[in-house]
């Protein structure tokens, strides 16, 4: 039987190959089981959508109630919010059989002629986005549903800060008074962008203000995560060094999605009854880099020049404060209203981040990549 690679790289598979986050998961269970919303903030690839993914599968969830994950990172407005959450409860419920969709689509009045049915009988949501025409009206349906539905649910909107972008000027108090009125479910809103996600909950001025309960992700624990690391090279006949652990997590600064890469490289370059030492590292991330070489190309090409410039500059820098500094203008040769311009398009498009006054890049991969290119 082939072997799978235990450093998963997308998506949940089982508890077996999630690493700790005991605690974290205990208190979301918590809070949700006890009708309390929660608003989970870190940065990307730190795994908040693995915690959650973690929490609706431990047993006394499943039994218990319906779960729904819905990312919204890629939605522009309120017609594709509702688009996507609509997509996902009826894709959520499709394993429970008729009884539990039926309740979902008696209660989509304004879309029940584009529902179809697949050969086996059950419903596949094949509307286009033209087809939800009234959103408000078809949210107001949607949550109706979460209200009349024969178990209580949980539902986790991930990204959640992008409703704060969206054209319409009262979606999140469209969506808090929704909830508000919902009794029969509970919410996890999954946000990246701090400062964003902290102006949706704690500001007195917006809906949502003292409406969750607060978690602020961090990473896991370097010996907790080497323990674990260790642990499954050891399952299956091999064995990794505390030094080259520590190498890969000190390089990453803890964030879990690179690491888990790296540990896949790292597993799958060491052959059973090897140690993997860390020299090996750095052709883990070669072999990586290498892979991902044409799609960085691509992306850096289509940047404009400015934004290059500051984008290269930032990476030299690692993490920056003053941007507008004289120090930093005169070190790359940039003016101040070029490198606003420019860290405004870099952000919107997520090729840098801007967390707790300090702008970085987004993507450590592309960092990485960038600096090769630059030496």
């Amino acid at each position: 039987m082939t072997k799978i690679n235990p450093f998963i790289t997308s998506g949940y598979l089982s508890p077996t190959y999630f690493c700790d986050r005991v605690t974290e998961t205990n208190a979301v269970l918590r809070y949700l089981t006890n009708g309390n919303h929660v608003a989970l903030i870190s940065p990307r690839r730190l795994g908040k959508t693995g915690l959650i993914a973690h929490c609706f599968y431990q047993n006394s969830v499943q039994q218990e109630y319906y779960t729904f994950l819905i990312d919204i990172y890629a939605t522009k407005n309120l017609q594709e919010f509702v688009f996507e959450l609509g997509k996902n409860i009826l894709n959520g419920l499709r394993p429970f059989g008729r009884k539990a969709w039926d309740i979902f689509l008696g209660s989509l009045t304004s879309l029940r002629s584009s529902i179809s049915f697949d050969y086996t009988g059950s419903p596949s949501w094949n509307l286009e986005m033209g087809d939800i025409k009234t959103p408000a009206i078809t949210l107001d349906e949607v949550f109706r549903y979460l209200e009349r539905a024969d178990k209580p649910c949980l539902v986790a909107i991930d990204e959640f800060q992008a409703i704060a972008k969206y054209p319409e000027k009262n979606v999140e108090a469209l969506l808090r008074t929704r909830i508000q009125h919902c009794s029969n479910a509970t919410f996890i809103f999954s946000g990246s962008q701090r400062h964003m996600m902290g102006e949706i909950f704690t500001s007195p001025s917006r809906p949502f203000y003292q409406s969750t309960a607060i978690m602020d992700l961090k990473p896991i624990q370097e010996e907790v995560y080497c323990e674990f690391a260790q642990q499954h090279f050891s399952r299956n006949g091999k064995h990794i060094e505390t030094d080259a652990f520590h190498k890969v997590y000190q390089h990453f600064e803890g964030v879990t999605w690179y690491i888990q890469f790296v540990l896949n490289s790292l597993y799958s370059l060491t052959q059973e009854g090897e140690t993997c030492t860390a020299d090996k590292v750095e052709t883990a991330i070669d072999n990586i880099l290498s892979q991902l070489n044409f799609t960085y190309s691509s992306l850096l090409f289509q940047l404009p020049a400015k934004q290059k410039e500051v984008l290269m500059a930032i990476c030299k820098e690692g993490k920056i404060k003053e941007i507008t500094s004289s120090k930093f203008l005169s070190t790359y040769k940039l003016t101040a209203s070029s490198v606003q311009g420019a860290v405004k398009g870099l952000l919107d498009k997520d090729f840098i981040t801007y967390e707790l006054g300090i702008y970085s890049v987004y993507d450590k991969f592309f960092e990485e990549w960038l600096r090769r290119q630059m030496r």
